[in-house]
């Protein structure tokens, strides 16, 4: 330990400590404008400047920098320190203009504020300024280069932090300036226009554009919240002013670190105002077929007596609802409570069903528990080598992505197997660009090598595993040569592959829906699961299988029992047990048979089965595959009722749509991928009718002969715990207290469980899976010879009902797309930005063609998110066998010319 005197207190500190480490830690604040902490100082703003005594010299130098040696005695506001400050000022504002009265960050400026606090009004320096362009290009922020310090926070944010490396210094001395590669405008540059710069930037050099309507000073609010987004959990502030929501402001949270995405920050609040918002409850005129305006007594009495009408004439099973997955845990828990109790049918489900319902039923059966094993620090900081399958982080979840390329800098290594040569797959030590529907065949060929060069962990397969001899005897077949012609990738790579992550201390497998959206999606996540076994990489830091959940709630979803077989906390019901326990807590008889899964909800509509459905939230005209085969579902059903903030492509299929609130609105809890359980809170109370979607459940409940007391959010959350073991200790208490907590959490006292089956998995022994290759549904032939996939792209989330309300996201990204091979396009007659009509056996659709090396030859892809061309009139409606999740990344189509 080291010992100092910081200002006349005595400090001690470990060896290799700051002076400003140790001067935070003693309480005692010291400027800074270049600093960010947890990268290594920059040193260049001066601001920083303490004077130093030790052994009779004296000398001034950077906090930042400057560690603290024993017997320093160091002063921070010295008269050289304060003039030392002072000539710092002076000097930047020798070269910045002090336009401050129209400047955005009025208020809001660091320098400003210390030339106020050291007496600084202007320059004593003459001659002209340096009079650079405004770069005005980017939809969301400016950047003024002549109020620029050059500091170079912005700079080692986007390089270091964020990883994106689209902005650097350039020039020297008085021409120096913040620019992108060869000084193109930020809008055709490579930004990702995320805003974390914006965010570091000391002073008005950068500003986001919303910032003109307000200043500081008339904020009314800040309330910390979840962003509704994908399910990363970022935190953030929701900024208030006028009883509106006009900024957002990163929090450090556990998952995001004090980062956002371009989503987050400036896509997560313009939906919430939206002119479109439903305001009053709607009921459709059958004669005229259009909506007129309800009083909530009138829709809620029509949907009680028709939903009571259904069930008298054709049974319980009749009717079905789907939950919404980006609403909180609360809102869910009592949808599923609805359907279980008034309809009195398991008839549930939630949008998991068509993303990652493969990973819920698949790590179930293998592990015990279907969720995310490790954190998402620990599987970004921690690592030696990331295993990444079928997924897109930095698109579908920017901010692990960001996390993932911090973990590259630092040296990581990266194995990324995908069909596309995603941006992570630059960064890749190697890159297994496999041909879709063959992730099975990947992972029985990473293990016969690992088996092959005997590298597998037969101590920790003997203690803690079964099934290891059938899965071995399987994979004997899977040779690097037989894998390489299944999946067209080069033998020797798969190789290095298995080697690489098998060798490594700490290694995580992470994926997404290129390994789940398969009609063998659970047997390619069971895969990933296999070879994490082999290797021991389970209940261990900087390991684990790791799936990334698509949106803000889906784990909560699932979690809160809007599931067809589970109750919350995924107790089955087929259960005796779980039933009589559910029986006595709700007061009511419950079906003792699981109902249908969402998938298979549309054919029984079709064949008449299903006449009654309430759906939450979704949107599955859009969003579930072969969109004729929904429609016609739909005009099937007897009685559709929506719960819905937005008239949406579905909703205008309903004959009730009731008004909800957004997330910005109600308070409540969001469980992100890692199965941290997170507050969200009320922030704005917008005008109209629209009511908490918890009490317009408890209402129809209470309408359809079910005794359910209104509760609150927290009450509610009290309520789940009482019955779902796994949420025991979590109430909105402790999370208002501070605390984070990641399911399992048994009791009050119980601090959560950040890793997953630490000394014994929550079946007992972790299951080989005996998964053998099968080929996807339906491959490419003559009349349809390319495959189509599907994804998400990084500018708009699922249907765009929230993203496409942000005109700066539709500016950067509002149309649909379709990316083609070089080759096929050449043969085709097609170039990059023609039209093109794409057809499979189930529609037609017209798109833009991007011509380039992203898909191999043979393959495409499109994001699924634009009405001008929606993939899933194509995409084939094939189920997997157990989790009855469609074939979404692998249909035949084909592509011509428009």
């Amino acid at each position: 330990m080291i010992h100092a005197i910081i200002d006349g207190i005595p400090v001690e500190v470990e060896k290799g400590t700051t002076i400003l480490q140790a001067a935070e830690a003693a309480g005692i604040t010291i400027p800074t404008l270049c600093y960010i902490k947890g990268l290594m100082p920059d040193g260049s703003c001066r601001m920083c400047m303490v004077e130093i005594e030790n052994r009779g010299w004296s000398k001034l130098d950077t906090a930042c920098s400057a560690h603290v040696s024993e017997g320093d005695v160091i002063q921070t506001k010295s008269e050289k320190v304060i003039a030392s400050r002072r000539g710092v000022l002076d000097l930047l504002l020798s070269n910045h203009k002090t336009d401050c009265f129209s400047c955005p960050s009025n208020g809001a400026c660091k320098l400003q504020d210390y030339c106020y606090e050291y007496g600084v009004e202007k320059t004593s320096y003459e001659g002209e300024m340096t009079d650079f362009p405004i770069d005005d290009s980017n939809p969301f922020f400016t950047y003024n280069p002549n109020l620029c310090i050059l500091c170079h926070r912005c700079v080692n944010t986007c390089n270091k932090i964020v990883g994106r490396g689209a902005i650097d210094t350039a020039e020297r001395g008085f021409n120096s300036v913040i620019s992108t590669p060869f000084g193109v405008d930020l809008r055709d540059s490579s930004c990702e226009s995320c805003g974390n710069c914006v965010a570091a930037c000391p002073t008005g050099a950068l500003t986001m554009k919303r910032r003109k309507e307000y200043r500081p000073w008339q904020v009314e609010r800040k309330v910390l919240t979840t962003c509704p987004h994908c399910a990363t959990g970022c935190q953030y502030y929701l900024v208030v002013k006028d009883g509106k929501v006009v900024d957002t402001e990163a929090a450090n949270g556990p998952s995001n670190r004090g980062l956002l995405c371009v989503k987050g920050r400036s896509g997560s609040f313009d939906f919430v105002h939206s002119p479109e918002r439903l305001k009053y409850p709607l009921i459709k005129n059958k004669e005229t077929g259009e909506f007129e305006r309800a009083s909530w007594d009138e829709a809620l009495d029509l949907v009680a007596s028709k939903f009571m009408e259904i069930k008298k004439k054709y049974g319980p099973d009749a009717l079905a609802g789907f939950a919404c997955s980006r609403s909180p845990n609360e809102d869910i828990y009592m949808m599923q409570k609805l359907v279980r109790c008034a309809f009195g049918t398991n008839n549930v489900d939630n949008c998991a069903r068509v993303c990652h319902s493969a990973s819920v039923a698949g790590l179930a059966m293998t592990l015990g528990s279907g969720a995310m094993t490790n954190p998402i620090a620990d599987i970004t900081q921690n690592p030696d080598v990331i295993m990444l399958v079928g997924s897109n982080p930095e698109e579908a979840h920017p901010v692990v992505g960001m996390q993932i390329r911090q973990a590259v800098q630092r040296g990581c290594k990266i194995i990324v197997a995908d069909p596309r040569d995603i941006g992570l797959a630059q960064h890749a030590d190697i890159h297994l660009k496999l041909r879709p529907g063959t992730n099975v065949a990947f992972a029985n060929g990473i293990m016969h090598v690992i088996i092959e060069e005997g590298l597998q962990d037969m101590k920790f397969i003997e203690e803690r595993t079964e099934g290891y001899e059938k899965i071995r005897e399987i994979v004997k077949d899977y040779t690097p040569e037989k894998v390489g012609e299944i999946c067209h990738i080069d033998p020797e790579d798969l190789r290095k592959a298995a080697i690489m992550y098998a060798k490594a201390d700490k290694a995580p497998i992470i994926y997404c829906l290129g390994v789940t959206e398969h009609s063998t999606g659970t047997e390619g996540v069971m895969s990933m699961s296999n070879m994490a076994l082999l290797v021991g990489k389970l209940g261990r830091e900087g390991c684990g299988v790791n799936p990334l959940r698509g949106q803000n709630n889906v784990q909560g979803a699932c979690d809160m029992g809007a599931l067809p077989g589970d109750f919350p906390g995924y107790q089955k019901v087929k259960n005796p047990e779980v039933i009589e326990k559910f029986e006595k807590a709700w007061g009511t008889k419950l079906s003792t048979e699981p109902g249908l899964h969402a998938t298979d909800v549309w054919p029984k509509a079709i064949q008449g089965e299903v006449k009654g459905l309430y759906i939450f939230g979704e949107d599955p005209i859009v969003t579930d595959p072969d969109t004729s085969h929904i429609i016609k579902a739909l005009e099937t059903l007897d009685f559709v009722v929506m719960n819905e903030l937005f008239m949406t492509e579905t909703a205008q299929y309903a004959d009730v749509i009731l008004p909800g609130v957004s997330y910005a609105e109600k308070e409540g809890t969001f469980t992100n991928t890692e199965r941290r359980v997170q507050r969200v809170r009320k922030a704005v109370t917008l005008p109209g009718e629209a009511r908490l979607d918890t009490d317009i459940f408890i209402d129809i409940m209470n309408r359809m002969g079910y005794p359910q007391p209104h509760l609150t959010s927290a009450e509610i959350m009290d309520e789940i715990a009482s019955v779902t073991p796994s949420f025991g200790g979590i109430s909105h208490a402790r999370l208002d207290a501070g605390e984070t907590l990641q399911w399992p959490c048994p009791s009050q006292d119980h601090p959560g469980t950040p890793i997953m089956h630490v000394g014994r998995f929550s079946r007992g022994l972790g299951w080989f899976y005996p998964a053998e290759y099968v080929p996807s549904a339906e491959l490419p032939d003559e009349d349809y010879p390319i495959i189509l996939m599907t994804g998400r792209i990084l500018y708009h989330y699922t249907t765009r009902a929230m993203t496409g309300k942000t005109p700066g996201l539709m500016e950067i990204e509002g149309k649909s797309f379709i990316e083609m091979n070089f080759k096929d396009a050449d043969a085709l007659g097609i170039k990059n930005g023609d039209k093109v009509k794409v057809s499979s056996r189930r529609g037609q659709i017209e798109s833009t063609a991007r011509v380039g090396r992203k898909v191999s030859q043979g393959e495409s892809w499109m994001p699924f998110h634009f009405p001008d061309g929606n993939c899933n009139w194509l995409t084939n409606p094939a189920l997997d066998k157990y989790a009855r999740i469609p074939e979404y990344k692998v249909c035949a189509i084909k592509i011509e010319k428009a």
